[in-house]
């Protein structure tokens, strides 16, 4: 037994050390093997180093442990094999990158997942990434990355999932992924990919979902696709696809979703279309050319969810057998040929009383004829939205309508429909969206609706309802649309109505018969859009706090009885249209109306003003300003043809002469004896040290040189939040409750500062601008040294200079972004800002130094431009600078920014501020600096851009301008339809056109500031409707 025992042990022994012996003889012969896997776990580290270098944000800091020290398999978003440590899978999806994609990435040979989507990255799929042949899954989705698909990506033949949606990627799909064979995701949708679907992707058999849509493909459908015989999601919606339904999907009897739309598809489908897709459960057709019946033969796909294909030229009638369609979700057959008018059209809503599970029935814009049917009340309670307008369709709503509880959208608009709107109306109360428009509805407005205190949108016009407002709307405290224009309705305006601060939308209740004063609680209504109550008997005077709407663009009074003057409106800065006339108002035009730039029509015709009229603003432009009717105005612009305006003499009865002499020689005896008395307090005081109460800043309140010392904790640099040369600025608080200020402390030591620091508080003085940041106070003392102390004192900007949110700082990690309507809205401010300073100003005045860092943004983001110190006043000839003013002859503004002129010794103007304002607006939407190292030799930014012009737009503008997450998302419109993509690039050529105008090397050349603001305000208008419209169409795709 001890002997087996010993033989054992020396034959574990033996098979120990000949394993030792070999290893090292391994080790010391092949050493490139033995330490391989060590080796590769290195090269992998040096590969993500390399990709972390091309990252430049990191906001969450998800990198900062990549590093040489810490094990590359520890590192956050890597995942290393169990077996020889090498990086098998990297995660890094929706951790807000931004950079582009390193070569690199090509060196993790092991990799098997790479996922880097949902993140900030440009440039182009690097070519390297065809190294990796093991890759099973590749996601670069919902980025900005551009170029085409590299052809190398053909040698991951191992690949399964290849997901590169939503980013720029143009170019055709190559041939060459057909070879991919084990595919089975594929998404290339929401890119910019051109040409035909190449009939090598009929080779991907494997292939489950393929997702094509959003591109702008051509041609008709490869007959090979039909060898995908797996095949279950195909969406190809929203490009230029051709031919008739095609029949190489008829093969393929697994699908479970067809998106074909938004393509040119024609003809008729097929009668045994529902036989071909035995699990069909979404087919989407909408927006094409289709033709003939709906086939009957759709009810067998019994586990059909939705069915979409509005927007065609179907005919007949919606077949009586989808009342067998129990799963049915969605039916939508809008704007399409079907009904005949005829009484029995409507037989089918019976027989959709079946499907239980239906959410949303859509048959308006048809032919639809007949009687609404009492049927149509006992749908599926499920159902929120139930449109039927737009048809032949007469009778009266039933009472018991309101056991469609869930509804949020009613649309019963445009038809035949009369009797009243029932008051059981008011126990929806899920409704948000209430459309009755163009019936021949009669009887009161329900009171009941003030019942459904979530409705947004109640459309009620062009009907013959009569009666009051009931006060009750009042308690829609969410409503945004009210209207109830063209009816019957008389009374007074309830004053509950227009307390309704929630109305953004559109307030309209013209050409009625209603009576009384407008409500003084119609200044609650500061985020009104329009407001139209012309038509109607209303009396009294325009209210005054009718000022603080000061969101309306559209204001239509017309048609009235208000008597009185016109108020003077300041605040109503965005309106557009502006209608009073047909009223019985008296006195002057308000100068402010003057002063609202953005105003495109007027209408004061047919009242009794007087006066002379404005030749400014809207009034230069006798094609917008209608005045007739007014016999007493007289003066404004020679196009009106009015009579111009006598001087009135002052003639004073003979016997008041002798005691107007008497007079005049006592004031002028008073004004010596006081003369004399300030000379003397003069000499008195010349004779102290000059302190807080210099005469520097007069009309300004002062503070001392201490106070300013204990709000910055003494000048602490904790508090510096800028720099230039002739200042720094300071962050701090004078008050006792805390208010923030910036205070500007005057480097005196620099040549020009003390001229600057007099130019800012003469430019300043007396000019008041929503977009021109005001002096709070001025210092001018001595500091505890005894040297002289100046300073400015300002509101405190939160969100800083513009400068700041165009160009990242070193190591800042997270750039500020502004959208491209925040850009758009910032250049109209600075352009108001100039035209009111060259313009509008007693003396105008030149800023001289218009650059991004002078530009500040409140807490709105609403631009306000800063920095006097330059400024110059111009001489009553308005075209050169008085060279006696304060700021230095030689000073000009900033190399980029200045006037080329201003280099030949040529005196400052309000064109060279045009200028700097062309170069602003440039910088602002192509994110580079005027003197950035990216102009190549001998080019400017001006030249850059006009050579862009127009068909490279994209290439300059600055991709981030168009990264947004607010309502109408530019990033989702850029990336799908081309129409919306087209009308966004005009938006931005228009914009940069004007930056190319206003920066034209001849001053002559250089467009008018008036005209640039009417220019840019007419690209917002179109910019702001292409959103409102994209989103509309975003929103009817969702599910595809």
């Amino acid at each position: 037994m001890e002997l087996q025992t010993s033989l054992v042990r020396l034959s574990s022994l033996f098979f120990l050390s000949f394993h030792a012996i070999l290893f090292i003889f391994i080790y010391l012969t092949f050493p490139q093997y033995a330490s391989a896997g060590i080796l590769g776990n290195q090269s992998d580290k040096l590969a993500l180093l390399e990709f972390k270098s091309k990252i430049i944000e990191d906001p969450q800091g998800l990198m900062d442990s990549w590093n040489a020290t810490l094990n590359v398999c520890k590192w956050p978003g890597v995942s290393c094999g169990h077996k020889h440590q090498r990086v098998i899978s990297l995660n890094l999806n929706g951790h807000r990158f931004a950079g582009s994609i390193s070569p690199s990435i090509g060196n993790l040979s092991f990799l098997r997942i790479l996922d880097i989507s949902d993140n900030s990255l440009h440039g182009v799929i690097p070519p390297e990434i065809g190294q990796l042949i093991r890759l099973k899954t590749l996601n670069l989705s919902f980025n900005f990355i551009e170029g085409e698909i590299p052809l190398t990506l053909s040698r991951c033949v191992n690949i399964v999932n290849l997901i590169v949606d939503h980013n720029s990627i143009e170019g055709h799909i190559p041939d060459e992924v057909g070879s991919l064979t084990k595919l089975e995701m594929l998404y290339l949708k929401n890119n910019n990919l051109t040409g035909n679907i190449p009939s090598s992707i009929g080779n991907l058999t494997s292939l489950r979902e393929l997702y094509i849509s959003y591109n702008d493909l051509v041609g008709e459908l490869p007959d090979t696709m039909a060898n995908m015989r797996r095949l279950t999601i195909f969406g190809a919606s929203v490009n230029t696809l051709s031919g008739e339904f095609p029949p190489v999907l008829c093969n393929l009897s697994s699908l479970i979703l067809i998106s074909l739309s938004f393509n040119k598809f024609r003809g008729v489908l097929r009668p045994d279309i529902g036989l071909a897709f035995p699990n069909l459960q979404n087919l989407y057709l909408a927006n094409n050319y289709f033709t003939g019946s709906i086939p009957a033969s759709l009810s067998n796909c019994s586990d059909l969810l939705r069915l979409d294909i509005p927007t065609n030229n179907f005919t007949g009638n919606i077949p009586l057998s989808f009342g067998n369609l129990k799963n049915l979700l969605w039916l939508n057959v809008r704007s399409n040929q079907l009904g005949s008018g005829a009484p029995d059209d409507l037989n089918f809503i019976n027989a959709l009383t079946s499907c239980r599970k239906l959410e949303f029935l859509d048959i308006a814009d048809n032919k639809f004829g007949g009687i609404l049917p009492y049927s149509i009340t006992n749908l599926s309670t499920t159902l929120i939205k139930l449109l039927i307008g737009n048809n032949r369709i007469s009778g009266t709503i039933p009472r018991e309508i309101s056991n469609l509880v869930n509804l949020d959208v009613l649309n019963i608009k445009g038809t035949l429909i009369n009797g009243s709107i029932p008051d059981s109306i008011g126990m929806l109360s899920n409704l948000k969206n209430l459309h009755m428009e163009s019936n021949q509805l009669a009887g009161n407005i329900p009171s009941s609706l003030g019942n459904i205190t979530g409705l947004l949108h109640i459309y009620l016009q062009d009907n013959s309802l009569e009666g009051t407002i009931p006060s009750s709307l009042g308690n829609c405290t969410s409503l945004q649309t009210l209207d109830i224009s063209q009816n019957k309705l008389g009374g007074s305006i309830p004053k509950q109505v227009v307390a309704l601060s929630s109305l953004s939308v559109l307030l309209n209740m013209s050409y009625n018969s209603l009576s009384g004063p407008l409500p003084v609680e119609i200044g609650n209504l500061t985020n009104l859009a329009a407001l139209d109550i012309s038509n109607n008997k209303l009396s009294g005077e325009i209210p005054h706090t009718l000022d603080s709407c000061s969101s309306l663009e559209v204001l239509f009074m017309k048609g009235n009885l208000f008597e009185g003057t016109i108020p003077p409106l300041n605040n109503l800065k965005n309106i557009l249209h502006l209608d009073l006339s047909c009223n019985n108002l008296s006195g002057n035009i308000p100068n402010s109306i003057a002063q609202h730039f953005s105003l495109q029509n007027l209408n004061l015709s047919f009242n009794h003003l007087d006066g002379e009229v404005p030749v400014q603003g809207v009034f230069a432009d006798a094609s917008r300003v209608q005045i007739m009717g007014n016999i007493n105005l007289c003066g404004g612009i020679k196009e009106l043809h009015l009579h111009p305006c006598l001087k009135k003499a002052n003639k004073r009865p003979k016997k008041h002469i002798a005691l107007i002499i008497a007079l005049t020689f006592g004031a002028i005896a008073a004004c010596l004896t006081l003369l004399l008395l300030l000379l003397f307090c003069c000499k008195q005081k010349v004779k102290q040290r000059p302190s807080s109460t210099s005469s520097v800043g007069e009309g300004y309140t002062r503070v001392s040189y201490e106070d300013l010392l204990k709000a910055t904790g003494g000048f602490s640099s904790n508090n510096l939040i800028g720099s230039g040369s002739f200042g720094s600025v300071y962050r701090g608080s004078l008050s006792q409750e805390g208010t923030i200020i910036a205070i500007k402390v005057l480097k005196l030591d620099k040549r020009g500062a003390s001229k600057s620091f007099l130019a800012e508080c003469e430019a300043l003085r007396n000019i008041r601008h929503r977009n021109l940041v005001r002096i709070l106070t001025v210092c001018s003392s001595v500091n505890f040294d005894g040297n002289e102390f100046k300073a400015l004192v300002y509101p405190f900007m939160e969100n800083g200079s513009l400068d700041e949110w165009l160009h990242r700082k070193e190591g800042e990690m997270l750039q500020k972004r502004l959208s491209i309507l925040h850009r758009l809205n910032i250049t109209i401010d600075v352009a108001s800002a100039l035209q009111y300073l060259h313009t509008q100003c007693h003396t105008p005045i030149v800023h001289c130094d218009l650059k991004p860092s002078n530009v500040l943004l409140d807490s709105n983001l609403t631009a306000l431009v800063s920095d006097f110190g330059l400024a110059r006043f111009l001489s009553d000839s308005g075209q050169d600078a008085d060279v006696n003013q304060f700021s230095s002859v030689r000073i000009k503004g900033t190399i980029g920014y200045a006037a080329p002129e201003y280099g030949m010794g040529s005196q400052v103007s309000s064109q060279g501020d045009v200028y700097s304002f062309g170069v602003l607006l440039l910088e602002i939407f192509t994110g580079r600096r005027p003197t950035s190292e990216l102009l190549e030799e001998n080019e400017n930014l001006h030249s850059f851009v006009k050579h862009a012009l127009p068909g490279k737009v994209m290439d300059a503008v600055d991709q981030t301008t168009l990264y947004d997450k607010e309502p109408g998302d530019l990033t989702d419109i850029l990336s799908c339809r081309s129409d919306f993509k087209s009308e966004i690039v005009e938006c931005l050529v228009s914009i940069l056109t004007t930056g190319v105008a206003c920066s034209e090397e001849a001053p002559l050349a250089r467009t008018n500031m008036g005209r640039v603001i009417l220019d840019l305000i007419s690209i917002r208008d179109k910019l702001s409707k292409t959103l409102v419209h994209s989103k509309k169409v975003k929103s009817s795709r969702k599910g595809e």
